[in-house]
């Protein structure tokens, strides 16, 4: 009864933005499996509910997106953490992560090429083999940074390839690479193809957990400037959030979030949708700031960053706290489902 009459009192809150025109806002997202919280936000009408008309762009990465929105031409972008982000603040780019938007367990995992499989078969033996990442200073990259250090292996021991998550499949069946970190449902569906080898899942190795590892980044200036819209907007979020996690942990809701995934592009079929691992999410919105911490140590002592910034300074946590509030206490539907995350 508790949880109805929160949502009751939320959904309360945003009737005013209902009588008035709806704001038009650009909300870029990468289309994985971790960005259905966006676009569940959209399709079941949580973000008009909030006053918002939103224009979803698809990127390939967050890191691009920075520019964007520092200019304004994006008002929200979602993606995985990327050291554009710290050197945008560097520069004095307004910039703000307002709400964590994906977590461990993340399912990420370390594939070899089908003719390295049988060279590589310790951690050590990736010393001098050629590993692909998505992007320079990507969050991918603190993964092999971890399983690299567990073995007393540095970046410096491998050589990196940057290659897009869809094409890493062909990169391995081709032995371009020896190895790449690839996430759902891109590795997953180059397993199934047979381009790569399910090798290592980078879960056991990412400490403090739960790893932080995609966020949602806002412009500063215009969320100073929009104060209650850009409450509203993650309110808005994190419903979307919560029917992300009821799918998560196989509730009722499950065949609608994939074909709300399918509908916004992410890579798949309703089967292999529902096959693959996804990743977690904080049902409200809430950082690990020990993990986002410790991703902004690697960042810098790797070179990648020049500054390093406090807490405060690198996340808003009131949207989080906001949604809590007014959505109240999550409980997850199918209290027998036993995967780890979004609780």
């Amino acid at each position: 009864m508790g949880s109805a009459v929160a949502f009751f009192l939320a959904t309360l809150s945003l009737s005013p933005a209902r009588a008035e025109s709806p704001t038009h806002m650009v909300i870029a997202t990468v289309p994985t499996i971790a960005s259905a919280t966006t676009y569940i936000a959209d399709a079941k009408g949580y973000l008009r509910d909030a006053g918002i008309d939103a224009e979803i762009q698809k990127i390939d990465s967050v890191s691009t997106a920075m520019p964007m929105l520092a200019s304004g031409r994006v008002q929200v972008a979602q993606g995985g953490l990327s050291a554009a982000y710290w050197n945008g603040l560097s520069q004095g780019m307004p910039l703000i992560m307002a709400f964590e938007g994906g977590s461990s367990p993340l399912n990420h995992h370390i594939l070899l090429s089908p003719a390295a499989k049988d060279k590589i078969k310790t951690i050590a033996d990736l010393k001098g083999k050629v590993v692909a990442l998505n992007a320079p200073g990507s969050i991918i990259g603190y993964d092999l940074y971890k399983v690299l250090g567990s073995a007393g292996l540095t970046f410096k021991d491998v050589e990196i390839k940057y290659i897009g998550f869809p094409q890493m499949g062909i990169a391995l069946q081709n032995g371009a690479v020896d190895a790449a970190v690839n996430v759902p449902p891109f590795g997953d569906l180059a397993i199934e193809k047979g381009l790569g080898i399910k090798w290592i899942d980078t879960d056991a190795y990412l400490k403090p957990s739960p790893v932080s590892i995609v966020h949602y980044v806002i412009n500063a200036d215009w969320a100073k400037q929009n104060s209650d819209l850009a409450h509203r907007l993650f309110i808005a979020i994190a419903r979307g959030t919560r029917d992300y996690c009821q799918a998560y942990h196989h509730g009722p809701n499950r065949d609608e979030v994939i074909n709300i995934m399918m509908k916004y592009g992410v890579a798949g079929t309703h089967e292999t949708l529902d096959k693959f691992p996804w990743q977690a999410h904080d049902p409200n919105g809430r950082f690990n700031m020990a993990s986002l911490l410790d991703v902004q140590d690697w960042y810098y002592n790797d070179g990648m960053i020049k500054q390093k910034f406090t807490a405060e300074q690198l996340v808003d946590q009131s949207y989080a706290e906001d949604a809590a509030k007014k959505l109240g206490p999550f409980e997850v539907i199918n209290k027998g489902d036993k995967l780890g995350g979004c609780r």
